[in-house]
């Protein structure tokens, strides 16, 4: 008779995704700082088109 088991192995860790979460996060970040650039590229260059 086995006196000691071992140890279950955790299935689902406490935060698994946060490294994950926090380059998506980035990711969108830099996404939307790209997309207001362009805008603000075609703006200008509308502007510099009336001019």
């Amino acid at each position: 008779m086995t006196t000691h088991r071992a140890p279950k192995t955790v299935s689902h860790p406490v935060h698994p995704a946060q490294p994950v979460e926090r380059a998506v996060t980035a990711a969108l970040l830099l996404a939307v700082l790209a997309g207001l650039a362009w805008i603000v590229g075609m703006v200008v260059t509308v502007l510099e088109w009336g001019a």
